[in-house]
């Protein structure tokens, strides 16, 4: 895919799907929401695999939302259009003239071979959809500069500028993983400035949470998977950047999640609150096509806090979720990728990580949890000591922190099954051994 044309190969980003099943010819609109996912998806990737390539991929599409859909104000606009002048991908293709006007005779022979431009060209009248399948030139970045440059002139696709709870949310999680993982300062703070844009603006008198804003005005009321998906980032923003304000804005946004969606009767969440619906008939999504359902991501969420947190609550309704919909996704694997996701997570002995210590050691502590993709782990930190609330005062801090301290006066790591957990270590190897 990221060789294809479905990948830019000049600006970064993916389009919205292919017409063949060579990825070349793409509908050439670009989504916030396949962008933040394949974002998360090539980082893993990187991570199993080692691949440079598939961190680059990475960046680069980062890099693109970054750059052209995120506004002023910190959110993340919705989708750039297919067409520019009424015509569809005539901002991205390219005849071969084209390509050597722009580069000029010592980089256009290589680019055209990289590309596989062709006179005839790969989509219609000469022109052609770039892909990256031949020899890769030592000047691809001088290359894919002055192309950038140059296709900036052209008239612009348009660009749907509202900002989607749910899709601003994947986007945060891709951030924040991507930023700690790969150590990029610019991808934390802008997922910690998308996520302060939503919990600030989208939200109505009430403090309850709303689907959409546009034009500094926020409306409709947030659906489950606004719920879900931000549940999801905001657990990542906290495991992250070991702020309690991201932890304790979960602990919220899951409350009302399960009290305004829940199916006491069947298990699982319905699509739309339970007290501002006005349909006679109230459905659920069930199946994570094109994206992960809000069932799916609320399951997925709410494991996770379960074991931050170490209350039962948000596990229960979390296998009301998976006694609902196993059934299908067993018989349908492939429409319920999320949702096995959180089922693994279920079944799995995940390692629930507290670090506690100042910098530069528990930094090291942090790398070693970090440097791995490690989809059954969950991660609390701080510098200094936290007490978990009791059942007469406020949530003070992070419950899997509670009673751990620093070992020797060293920063130390407490490697936790269920809140059980083995002797704390203050080195890298032992913590990688423990994990």
């Amino acid at each position: 895919m990221a060789e294809g044309g479905i990948y830019d190969q000049v600006g970064g980003g993916f389009a919205r799907y292919s017409v063949d099943a060579g990825w070349t010819v793409p509908h050439f609109e670009k989504m916030l929401y396949d962008n933040a996912l394949l974002a998360r998806a090539y980082l893993h990737g990187w991570q199993v695999s080692g691949n440079d390539y598939f961190r680059r991929v990475c960046r680069e599409t980062l890099d693109w939302a970054l750059r052209e859909m995120r506004g002023d104000e910190g959110g993340f606009c919705a989708a750039l259009d297919a067409d520019s002048e009424g015509v569809e991908g005539k901002f991205y293709v390219w005849t071969v003239e084209e390509l050597r006007e722009v580069l000029g005779p010592s980089l256009a022979d290589q680019a055209i071979a990289y590309f596989g431009a062709t006179e005839r060209g790969n989509f219609e009248r000469g022109l052609n959809v770039l892909e990256a399948r031949g020899p890769e030139p030592e000047e691809l970045e001088e290359i894919r500069r002055r192309l950038y440059n140059a296709r900036a002139e052209r008239v612009r696709p348009g660009l749907d500028d509202k900002r989607l709870t749910s899709w601003n949310a994947l986007m945060i999680s891709a951030l924040a993983e991507a930023g700690a993982t790969l150590g990029e300062s610019a991808y934390l703070d802008a997922a910690v400035g998308c996520a302060s844009f939503v919990l600030s603006e989208l939200r109505d008198g009430d403090g309850r949470l709303l689907r959409s804003w546009k034009d500094g005005h926020a409306q409709l009321d947030a659906y489950l998977e606004d719920h879900a998906f931000l549940l999801e980032a905001l657990i990542t923003l906290y495991e992250t950047t070991f702020e309690l304000h991201w932890y304790r804005e979960a602990v919220a946004l899951a409350d009302a999640l399960r009290e305004r969606f829940e199916d006491p009767e069947r298990g699982g969440f319905f699509t739309t609150a339970n007290d501002r619906d006005e349909l006679p008939v109230r459905r659920k999504d069930l199946e994570d096509s094109p994206i992960p359902s809000g069932n799916s991501a609320a399951a997925f969420g709410l494991l996770r806090l379960a074991l931050l947190s170490g209350e039962g609550k948000y596990e229960r309704h979390a296998l009301g979720v998976l006694r609902l919909l196993l059934p299908l996704a067993l018989r349908h694997p492939l429409a319920f990728g999320h949702l096995l996701r959180a089922a693994d997570f279920y079944a799995a002995s995940v390692r629930e990580v507290a670090i506690v210590g100042p910098e530069p050691e528990a930094g090291e502590l942090i790398r070693v949890v970090r440097e791995r993709f490690r989809p059954h782990v969950v991660l609390a930190g701080t510098t200094t000591p936290v007490t978990a609330a009791t059942d007469d005062e406020p949530l003070k801090g992070v419950p899997l922190l509670e009673g751990r301290g620093l070992v020797d006066g060293h920063a130390a790591a407490y490697v936790c099954e269920h809140f059980v957990c083995q002797a704390p270590v203050t080195t890298p190897e032992e913590l990688a051994a423990g994990l």
